[in-house]
């Protein structure tokens, strides 16, 4: 509920943060899409999904979700894997360039964070320290492993055939598995580790 408190307590930031939090989700997307487009599938091509035009990407409910819980998604970007040149690294690597795109503007944000003297509680500082914490929040949830998340098709490009079957039969109730495990508490240990790592990582570098 940060964002709903931010936007009672702080309009302003609120307001700076918006359009920035929105192009998070829709950046994660048509990065799928044009890794996927260079690695042999133009499907995203076709359809006018490279674009960077928000009415081709937005989703309602995961709008919604995004400024209430922190996290939501846009409309899938549609992939053919089948079309990719090399199924297992298609796979791979199709799926990891969402997670990337959000990590490194994560890390873009900290970096202007930490290298241009804004007052500590301005609006602009405020909305880059939110628009970092919830690009990694979109990163390390898309890391789990559960159909259809990002993660299960990495963990689908090391896997067997059979064990890809597995996982592509659960994805047509992988979001209630989700959600019910989220209600249960039982991705936070998960999730918080995952976000550690990344932070990690960017601090690495910064």
């Amino acid at each position: 509920m940060g964002l709903i408190r931010l936007l009672l307590s702080d309009p302003v930031t609120f307001i700076l943060l918006a359009i920035p939090l929105l192009y998070s989700v829709i950046i994660h997307e048509v990065a799928h899409g044009w890794v996927a487009d260079k690695m042999g599938d133009s499907t995203a091509r076709w359809l006018g999904r490279l674009s960077l035009d928000p009415r081709r990407h937005l989703d309602p409910v995961g709008t919604l979700m995004l400024f209430i819980f922190g996290f939501g998604w846009a409309k899938p970007v549609p992939v053919n894997f089948n079309n990719l040149r090399d199924h297992r690294k298609g796979l791979i690597f199709v799926s990891a360039a969402g997670i990337m795109a959000n990590i490194i503007l994560a890390f873009l944000a900290l970096l202007v964070l930490s290298t241009v003297h804004f007052t500590l509680f301005s609006p602009i500082a405020r909305g880059l320290q939110y628009l970092a914490q919830i690009n990694i929040m979109l990163a390390s949830f898309n890391l789990i492993p559960i159909p259809p998340l990002d993660g299960s098709k990495i963990l689908m490009g090391f896997s067997s055939r059979s064990f890809q079957y597995t996982l592509q039969r659960l994805e047509p109730y992988g979001f209630f598995i989700i959600i019910g495990l989220l209600y249960l508490g039982v991705l936070d240990p998960l999730i918080t580790f995952i976000q550690w790592l990344i932070m990690n990582l960017i601090g690495l570098i910064i």
